[in-house]
């Protein structure tokens, strides 16, 4: 945006905190009015994704269309510093050297000229630490990009290796217990689905074709230390539309939801799914094997009820389409030995999603999970924060002011170690009665007394999708060990 500034139609996801932003801000604490106390103990980088629209769209533009751009918070020492960067896509560089948008968004005509990219791949949509690198991702299966988690250049494609998928979905899994990363993607060509995971050195150790029956829309998945856990949901296109250009949903009530149970390094011979009712999730949380049983928690879509007080499945499809996003923690589990499966909501009253925990223990039985409150009139807002007890599901909230809202948190683990909650919660705020966007620090110990520390920001950060925490040791480690690997 150096130059003229570019002229963006009227658009609700093109205005206010959606407008986008320049790249390239670099802001150190002294440029910031620090309210509380910086904690000492933080050492790594907060980092979010999320879309920032480059060039004006030639058609209608979707909240999910914009070019990725980190917006990250690097602690060391005591000090805190802000940097925002676009992500360098392929599809970005074409724009770029073009000086105007080639893609239109998800509502417009796919590209037929460009079947290998016939919608733009933003890699807008999470952002996960490996091998000392970010790794940055788009939820409809695109190509994973490495950044350096410091300075947010670019580095350029991730090298996957071996003969497996070259597109990944946005929400893969780091072990940080041994560096694996676990990925997956899905998409309209049988099978529909693989899976796979790359080691700490950057290198694909499993590369598995997964068979489903027809094009689905899955958006998470479940890491165990054992165990890869697949979607097969009942939520998917509705085909005759998709062939006519546009974009519609169905939901089929008759279809069971399928978990697809796999060893992490299992071959498709392996692979066992299991039913449960139908539904819709957007984001998991943790999964754990408990002798026989695996255990699975997430946020589960909710639907709505109809006149007589019984839930309206098809209301989902209004529900994802809509942004009237209606989600509860709920709690799926497996016999692995049996085949028994249970499933039942562990809190019923939250509606709750984007969640974070201490990453360092996803796989065991951990306990606590952080969430946003959500809030959906006018729009979809993020009021407030939660943290759940994923035994019994007892909840603890902070209610934000009236005039703030909140983008995802990230768990930001005390350098000095301790026990499951001792760390950190941080997230970016945008204060609309000040016209301000800041950065907010919980002690994850006492959500409900607010904020120990804000950072008021002299530049805005739009809103976006995810975010994660780089811990500054793997950083070392891994810059001792020349990145893991990871040669881009």
């Amino acid at each position: 945006m150096s130059g003229t500034e570019t002229a963006y139609p009227v658009n609700r996801y093109l205005a206010g905190n959606f407008a986008p932003v320049e790249d390239g801000r670099d802001i150190d604490d002294t440029e910031m009015t620090v309210i509380g106390e910086l904690p000492g103990d933080l050492d790594g980088v907060f980092v979010r994704n999320g879309p920032n629209q480059r060039h004006a769209p030639p058609g209608n533009y979707h909240r999910y269309d914009g070019d990725g751009m980190l917006h990250a918070i690097h602690f060391e020492g005591g000090r805190a510093r802000y940097r925002n960067r676009w992500i360098r896509t392929r599809c970005f560089e074409e724009e770029a050297a073009a000086g105007h948008a080639l893609w239109g968004g998800m509502l417009d005509p796919r590209r037929d000229d460009r079947p290998d990219m016939p919608l733009k791949d933003t890699a807008n949509t999470d952002v996960m630490l490996h091998a000392g690198r970010l790794v940055t991702m788009w939820y409809m299966s695109g190509q994973p990009y490495l950044v350096d988690p410091v300075t947010l250049e670019t580095l350029g494609p991730a090298p996957l290796g071996g003969d497996g998928p070259r597109r990944i979905s946005a929400h893969a899994k780091t072990d940080e217990a041994n560096g694996d990363f676990v990925f997956f993607d899905y998409g309209r060509e049988p099978p529909y689905m693989h899976m796979g995971v790359v080691d700490a050195a950057g290198r694909l150790t499993a590369s598995t074709p997964i068979a489903l029956p027809g094009p689905r829309l899955p958006h998470d998945m479940w890491m165990s230390r054992r165990h890869t856990v697949l979607h097969d949901l009942p939520l998917i296109w509705d085909e005759e539309a998709y062939h006519n250009g546009r974009v519609k949903l169905r939901f089929e009530a008759d279809w069971p939801t399928r978990f697809g149970v796999i060893p992490r390094h299992g071959t498709a011979d392996e692979l066992r799914w299991y039913e449960f009712e139908p539904c819709y999730l957007l984001h998991t949380i943790n999964a754990w094997e408990a002798g026989d049983w695996l255990h699975l928690t997430g946020c589960r879509i909710q639907p709505f009820t109809d006149a007589h007080g019984q839930p309206d499945l098809q209301s989902i499809v209004t529900i994802m389409g809509r942004h009237k996003l209606n989600a509860r923690l709920y709690k799926w589990s497996i016999n692995l030995a049996t085949g028994e499966t249970r499933e039942g909501l562990l809190d019923d009253r939250w509606n709750a999603e984007f969640p974070a925990w201490n990453n360092a223990l996803m796989g065991t039985p951990m306990r606590n999970a952080y969430c946003a409150e959500i809030e959906v009139e006018p729009t979809i807002r993020f009021a407030g924060l939660l943290k759940f007890d994923l035994e019994t599901g007892a909840a603890e909230h902070f209610a934000g002011p009236a005039d703030c809202a909140y983008g995802e948190v990230a768990f930001a683990p005390a350098s000095g170690g301790g026990d499951e909650d001792a760390g950190y919660l941080i997230g970016f705020a945008r204060n609309e009665a000040e016209a301000r966007s800041e950065v907010h620090i919980f002690d994850a110990r006492n959500l409900p007394d607010g904020p120990i520390c804000k950072l008021l920001l002299p530049c805005r950060v739009p809103e976006g999708f995810h975010a994660t925490w780089a811990r500054g040791d793997l950083l070392s480690a891994a810059a001792a060990t020349s990145q893991g690997g990871y040669t881009a």
